[in-house]
């Protein structure tokens, strides 16, 4: 049991993160700012420990992109996802393939490897989980490709709407950029949102088209790496996702509410990415160690590169 000098010592550092949350609530703090501002809080030792911040940051992530939902257009969602199908699944077969060859280049952990690969070929994190147990990775692989993608994930957030905005793309084009380049699906639509409207039903329409290439790819993973195929499930948030785009489209009458539900769905994204800052540490990041690292970041760059390349060209 802890003290009573503890207890107190703890009450400070509560009500300043909860603070700081409620802040992130604000047109005040933007998605950038709340990152930094919850890894400062980490930095600084003022994340309550006994909070399961992890868990709480899935559940509000999951809930707000239902809520993006309700701001987008069914038509929009379809002609979006239908006109760029051939780049999600080009980038997302080129990004394994190249995983695998750099894998064997710098003779890493191949369970390891792949899941750094399947990180970035789809939707970061949540790929990694879902791709975990069907190959029967242990903790410590899956905790070094979270951490290396949940750095570079981290550096998109900031350098992307300033790439963007250097190279004066539409919000169109950095909406398919995003979807297609950042990793996690937090910080597309956090970069996405920073651009403009726009960019983000742009963005979060790709990005979740792509997130459902998640099964396939864990069926196939566990059967090449002799896994469990039986551990494989869809993320039920992506459905909810789109339940909440058909009933903004069949039941207009709520226009007025499905508005606010967007606006503050954008709001609670921007706590979660205040969340996901205060997961971050010093230690997760040399945890990382170089070798995942320079996979990670060359997986990066490539499929970076490569889209945007595609996109100025032929979008």
């Amino acid at each position: 049991m802890k003290s009573l000098f503890s207890q107190l010592l703890d009450q400070p550092s509560r009500l300043i993160f909860i603070l700081c949350a409620l802040l992130c609530l604000t047109p005040v703090i933007s998605s950038p700012i709340a990152l930094v501002l919850g890894f400062t809080l980490a930095s600084l030792g003022l994340v309550p420990s006994q909070w399961d911040i992890g868990a709480l940051t899935k559940k509000l992530l999951a809930y707000s992109i239902i809520g993006l939902g309700f701001g987008i257009e069914l038509e929009t969602a379809i002609s979006v996802s239908l006109d760029n199908l051939g780049l999600i699944l080009g980038s997302i077969i080129f990004t394994l393939i190249l995983g695998t060859l750099l894998t064997r280049l710098l003779k890493l952990d191949h369970k390891l490897g792949h899941m750094i690969a399947a990180g970035t070929a789809i939707c970061g994190g949540s790929a990694i989980a879902a791709v975990s147990p069907a190959i029967k990775a242990d903790s410590q692989q899956t905790a070094l490709a979270l951490a290396t993608v949940f750095v570079l994930n981290s550096v998109a957030l900031f350098l992307f709407p300033a790439l963007g905005h250097l190279l004066e793309m539409s919000q169109y084009h950095f909406g398919v950029w995003s979807a297609i380049a950042i990793h996690d699906t937090s910080s597309v639509v956090g970069a996405a949102s920073a651009y403009g409207d726009e960019a983000l039903v742009t963005a979060t329409t790709i990005k979740l088209a792509r997130a459902l290439w998640i099964v396939p790819l864990a069926l196939i993973s566990a059967m090449v790496f002799g896994g469990n195929k039986r551990r494989v499930s869809v993320p039920l948030f992506i459905v909810f996702y789109c339940v909440a785009i058909a009933i903004a489209h069949y039941l207009p009458q709520g226009q007025v509410a499905y508005e606010a539900i967007f606006m503050l769905s954008k709001r609670v994204l921007v706590l979660c990415l205040f969340l996901i800052g205060a997961g971050i540490t010093l230690r997760k990041m040399r945890q990382a160690g170089a070798k995942p690292m320079i996979l990670g970041l060359l997986l990066w760059v490539a499929i970076g590169v490569g889209s945007l390349l595609y996109i100025i060209h032929f979008s």
